[in-house]
């Protein structure tokens, strides 16, 4: 179990450090403003970003997914396991109750985390350039809304993100334990790495899918109020202010972003907890796709 988590804390790092200069994109798209945007899509504002912040503007607001990893990956892979132990039935459903449970607890961390990343990859660009010097880093970012806006502030959007990760972390076990089932992993299965990839990056792009205008609603709501004023009250309103302004489409902005990162961000984990595993536990046998760990997604896969 102790290594399971620890594969666990080192493929959650590697796949942060993957996807996260998408993830930066995904952010910059999601709420810039209609009016005056600074980016026409996905690749130029990649591009627009080395140029004006270099390599590391797409690493901003690393710092608060690589502090919360550890705790998310401690409550998501006790929190699934014991709910399938508890369930006593490896079912799809139970699957995906069993995810689900691990998705809406593991909020709790998940929240204030992305709160921080989402507020350093968006200070000192376009209308929050005056907010540029605000946070130091991650930390400084949660204790400086803490002392502003109390627990409340640091918990910005949690609604929004218990109805994202909960069912998309259900939508995420069951789609990698049937392709798991389906492509037929055993442990002398020379292509049981590949295998894995596949069904770990598949199953990250289903259960992005599946819940993404949310995350659109969930990184509008953690962005107000930079500026020192709020747009929004609440969910709802979000929904219905972007969709008069920019209609349906509002709510599929940073997608391609997100769908290329999804898949990337999947393979380097897999491969980063098989490796540690197969070192780890050399010369005994294992069979990933029935012990090894189900790996989550950190602000998602």
């Amino acid at each position: 179990m102790a290594l399971d988590f620890l594969a666990g804390c080192a493929g959650g790092a590697a796949g942060v450090l993957v996807g996260h200069p998408f993830d930066t994109v995904k952010v910059r798209l999601q709420v810039q403003s209609v009016t005056k945007p600074l980016y026409r899509g996905t690749f130029h504002c990649f591009k627009s970003i080395i140029k004006q912040e270099s390599a590391l503007g797409l690493y901003k607001g690393i710092g608060s997914p690589m502090m919360g990893l550890t705790f998310i990956n401690a409550v998501v892979f006790g929190v699934q396991g014991n709910t399938i132990r508890l369930l006593q039935n490896d079912t799809p459903l139970n699957q995906f109750l069993a995810g689900s449970a691990a998705g809406a607890i593991q909020c709790v961390i998940c929240c204030p985390m992305e709160l921080a990343k989402t507020r350093m990859q968006l200070q000192g660009t376009g209308e929050y350039k005056s907010k540029s010097k605000t946070y130091k880093n991650s930390l400084d970012c949660l204790i400086k809304i803490h002392q502003k806006e109390g627990l409340r502030g640091i918990n910005r959007g949690m609604v929004a993100t218990f109805f994202r990760e909960t069912p998309s972390f259900g939508f995420y076990f069951l789609t990698y334990d049937y392709l798991t089932r389906y492509l037929g992993c055993e442990p002398d299965d020379s292509y049981v790495i590949p295998k894995l990839l596949l069904a770990g990056g598949t199953s990250g792009i289903v259960s992005w899918l599946s819940t993404y205008p949310m995350d659109v609603v969930k990184s509008r709501l953690q962005a107000d109020g930079i500026g020192g004023v709020n747009q929004y009250s609440g969910i709802l309103d979000c929904v219905r202010k972007s969709y008069e302004v920019e209609g349906w489409r509002v709510f599929s902005r940073g997608l391609t972003s997100t769908l290329l990162r999804a898949f990337p961000v999947n393979a380097a984990t897999f491969a980063t907890v098989t490796l540690f595993l197969m070192y780890m536990r050399a010369g005994e046998t294992m069979n990933e796709c029935e012990t090894g760990p189900v790996i989550q997604q950190p602000s998602g896969l």
